[in-house]
Parts: C-alpha cells; structure tokens; sequence
C-alpha cells in the first residue's frame, strides 16, 4: 500500500509517523508556540531527527469551538512557513491542513505534498476536484458540521457504521474525479463523544473493508485526558497506548503531537 508523494512512493504498508506543527495562536496544546521562524525550524529540525515522514502544518485550529478564520489569513500564515521549511529543509514531506481548495492549492503549489481535509469535501464543494487535479494524496476525515457546530451533532445509532458508510460515499465522490491516493481517518473527537471515540478505536479494524491507509489522530486529545481526568500536558502515556492499539487494529500513520515516542511505538510493535 503506497502513496505518491512528489514523485516518491511512502510505503504505508509499515505504519508512518506525522507529526503535528500547528501555526495557530489557539490550538488545544501546542497554540502559540511556533509563531516565529527560529521555533519553527527547530520543531521541524527536532521532528525530522526523531524519525517523523510527514509534517502536518495547520493555520486554521479545528479544535471544538474553535474561532473562524478567514481564507486570506489562512493563507497569510500558512505559505511563508512552508517556503520556509522547504528552504531549509528541502526534502520534507508537508501536509497542509484545510478544508479550503484555493489553499490546498496554492499550498502545493508552495511545494507542500499532501492535503489533510477535516471535512471531506464537504465544507468546500471544489476541493475534490482541487485536490485530483493537483494529484496529491488527500486525507479524508469524518465529521459533522464544523468546528464552531460539530460537537452539537454527536448523535448516532451506531457510529461505526455511519462513519463507514461516510467514507463511501465520500470515496466514491473522489473517485468520480479521478483523485488517486485516498487516505481516511475516522476523526477522533470530531462530533463524537467519549463513548463514540472509544468505539471507534474498539472496531477499528473494521476500517480495512475501505481498503485505504487508516490515518489516526488521538494525540494528547480529550478522549485521553478526560478518561484519565488529566491534561493535554499530561497525556502523552495514554496517548501511547491508544497509538499502540490503533497499529494493532491496522493504522497506516500516527497524527502525533511527539514524534520519538510514535516512532519507538511503531518500531516496538514492528518486531512484535
């Protein structure tokens, strides 16, 4: 199972790591801390010698509640730092997260390398099409609504199964408009509960009947620290275990805030 980044193929076959760079003042963990270049070229430097494949930037926080930004300040913060990156480190592999088409397509254009939509298309009706003309690997996640209304439509029969039949419907759209590598990611915390996540997480080997990479993303999230009634500071342990699992039941990446320990986890279970 590969992907073709920039004319390299990442075979996902051995489960990768993505490593997170939000750029946002407002992120749930990480907010504020990459806001000048000299911490944003050291985050990436330190991700890089731990061992990370992709880096996901993110100008726009998709945590629940999150403020709307606008498409130009979106686009204000996020190109400068991926020509930034490429200018020092040439060979990364960027993965630009937004759900908008004319960023996903001036990001590529800026030489990043993947598309990570949270909503699948649905919140832009011109990224599909965006994204198979660019023919880019595209991150496909599950949520309701968006940001500011997701958590307000946490409401399922069964949610494993709605999530399912999400993906194929989506899949297929992407299909239609000749989008090659499709990677899907069930959307920990996005319009779901605790119950809903840990479901999730419970079946998701039932994913695989998609027959596409499975990206999972639990780093540091309320589905760890509010089980163990913590903090996104304190959840790195818990964090662990669930990436742990997730290898078990069939993840292709790990969306990690902490590049070394999804690594050490991914190489731990490899020799298992």
């Amino acid at each position: 199972m590969t992907i073709n980044c920039k004319g390299n193929l990442i075979d996902l076959l051995v489960p990768k790591v993505m490593g997170i760079l939000n750029i946002t003042p407002d992120s749930f963990f990480d907010g504020g801390n990459y806001t000048n270049h000299a911490a944003i070229l050291n985050q990436v430097e330190k991700m890089l010698l731990e061992g990370v494949t992709f880096i996901d930037i993110g100008a726009y926080s998709s945590k629940p509640g999150a403020e709307f930004v606008s498409e130009e300040e979106e686009l204000a913060r996020l190109l400068p730092v991926i020509e930034l990156i490429l200018a020092k480190f040439p060979e990364t592999l960027i993965s630009v997260d937004t759900f908008r088409s004319e960023v996903a397509k001036q990001a590529i254009a800026k030489g990043a390398a993947l598309i990570n939509d949270i909503s699948a298309g649905l919140l832009d009706d011109k990224m599909l099409e965006t994204v198979a003309q660019l023919q880019v690997p595209y991150i496909m996640m599950h949520m309701k609504g968006n940001p500011q209304t997701m958590q307000s439509l946490a409401n399922y029969e069964d949610v494993v199964k709605e999530v399912l039949f999400y993906f194929s419907e989506r899949i297929n759209a992407a299909r239609s408009f000749g989008l090659n590598d499709i990677i899907v990611d069930p959307g920990f915390g996005f319009a779901k509960t605790l119950e809903h996540n840990y479901e999730i997480m419970q079946k998701l080997a039932y994913f695989s009947i998609l027959e596409m990479p499975i990206l999972v993303g639990v780093s540091r999230k309320s589905m760890v620290y509010k089980l163990l009634e913590s903090t996104p500071q304190e959840a790195l342990n818990g964090t662990t275990v669930l990436n742990t699992v997730a290898l078990q039941k069939g993840a292709a990446i790990l969306r990690v805030h902490d590049v070394k320990e999804a690594v050490e986890c991914i190489k731990i279970y490899q020799n298992l």
